[in-house]
């Protein structure tokens, strides 16, 4: 079965070092909380805000031994008021977890985006 995990976090500047740092924190997090290899990857989908522009997110993923799963990274809507300096991310992982023991991972700033979760 397959299962999509969330996970945002936000950088405190547009440099590689914070994009990376921040992506990959977040991802090693989310790995943890759900028990996941990266074998049990099958894709991932970035976003960044408009706001961050001198990096990608799966490159830091690459960088973490992620290479053979499929990524691609996208440009967040740009909606009035949102979050800024923020990446999210959407796993897709094959597990026989059920739904509701997927945990989903917000970060920094974006712990905002998801207070339900808390």
């Amino acid at each position: 079965m397959m299962r999509g995990i969330r996970g945002a976090t936000t950088v405190k500047s547009d440099t590689v070092d914070d994009i990376s740092g921040s992506t990959q924190e977040l991802l090693t997090a989310m790995l943890k909380e759900n028990d996941i290899a990266i074998s049990d990857l099958a894709s991932a989908i970035f976003t960044a805000t408009s706001d961050i522009t001198s990096g990608y997110p799966a490159r830091a993923a690459r960088e973490m031994g992620w290479k053979y799963v499929p990524l691609l990274c996208f440009q967040e809507m740009d909606v009035k008021g949102s979050l800024p300096m923020c990446i999210r991310v959407l796993l897709l992982i094959n597990t026989d977890k059920a739904q509701e023991e997927i945990r989903h991972i917000y970060l920094h700033g974006a712990s905002e985006l998801r207070k339900d979760l808390e």
